[in-house]
């Protein structure tokens, strides 16, 4: 089954996203939108119509019921993170079929420490983690520490100041989130010191998988005084070294501990009931042992994006990176 007419659905740059610099859209996030426009004109055996309009979200798919919407918005509906889920969920409710994961997939995946109970019932390794209320107390725990919040979208959070060093260190950064992020929960978790790999699979159980080759974070070029790790600035801030200065290259592990890693991703994405695409972030403890941090279930787009890189290592251009998304949802369709 061949889907010739699709609808894109994208973030809404009219309105306010407070995980973007300033709180609105940038040059950067027009230009990853005419990137994306140019990548799926190639795919010419489809037309696409695009809408991010939030607004009128609603009455625009409800009179135009459009034969299949690509769901690319990753901001969340009205460009809030915590209603992400709430798109998928529109499109159910109007009977529209849809690329990507469904509401439940979503909104599990936006809860770090959940993802991390679920990964360590399967048994793939995950790091050391306290899990922390608003106003709970620090509790004993291992230093050097990675805090971040529990919730959220983008990096929002992270910054240089989330590895720590020791306790007093550890407290001044819970109470910074807190000011910063008011109710959130956190997580103080084990430093992860070695390497940083991500891992892309595209498709379904149902109707197989494309596994993406493993990339590696190359922190190389990076001012050996800053912390490794792809805080917010590398996301959303071109003046920083954390934007300039790391790239990806391929992952230089053997074939058994990337079949391994594979093993994995397969069986928390069945677990997570993920479809489609999804991307798993890995990084070693200091003795080389990798270990789980996070599941994206709605991975960037964009032609820069990790899963964009993770194709170009398989040969693959933007636009061939989009055309598997479609037809892993264009399969996955037809036989549901």
């Amino acid at each position: 089954m061949t889907i010739r007419n699709i609808l894109v659905f994208l973030a809404d740059p009219r309105l306010p996203d407070r995980s973007k610099p300033g709180g609105h859209f940038t040059a950067d996030d027009f230009d990853q939108v005419e990137r994306l426009r140019g990548a799926l004109a190639e795919l010419t055996e489809r037309n696409f119509t695009y809408l991010d309009d939030h607004r009128e979200l609603f009455a625009t798919l409800r009179d135009r019921s459009p034969a299949f919407v690509l769901n690319f918005c990753d901001t969340g509906l009205g460009n809030d993170a915590r209603r992400e889920l709430h798109v998928p969920a529109l499109l159910e409710i109007l009977g529209l079929p849809y690329s990507g994961s469904g509401p439940v997939a979503l909104g599990l995946c936006y809860d770090k420490a959940l993802v991390r109970a679920v990964a360590m019932a399967h048994r793939v390794p995950v790091p050391d983690e306290a899990f922390l209320r608003s106003g709970d107390a620090l509790p004993e725990f291992s230093y050097p520490a990675f805090i971040k919040p529990n919730r959220g979208d983008g990096s929002v959070g992270i910054t240089e100041a989330a590895i720590v060093a020791d306790a007093h260190a550890a407290r001044a950064r819970v109470e910074a989130l807190r000011q910063e992020l008011p109710g959130c929960d956190i997580l103080l978790q084990e430093y992860l010191s070695g390497i940083e790999y991500g891992f892309g699979l595209i498709g379904n159980a149902s109707t197989g998988f494309t596994a993406l080759p493993m990339l590696e974070v190359n922190y190389d070029k990076l001012d050996p005084k800053l912390p490794r790790l792809l805080s917010y600035a590398s996301k959303v801030d071109p003046q920083s070294p954390y934007w300039n200065d790391i790239s990806f290259r391929p992952a230089a592990l053997d074939s058994a501990t990337q079949r391994q890693v594979q093993d994995w991703c397969a069986s928390l994405y069945d677990r997570l009931q993920l479809r489609d695409y999804a991307r798993f972030d890995f990084r070693a403890d200091r003795d080389g042992n990798l270990k789980l941090m996070e599941i994206n279930p709605n991975p960037a787009w964009c032609w820069d994006g990790k899963l964009a890189h993770m194709g170009k290592l398989a040969g693959l251009s933007h636009s061939d990176v989009l055309k598997l998304i479609i037809e892993a949802a264009e399969q996955r369709c037809a036989t549901t």
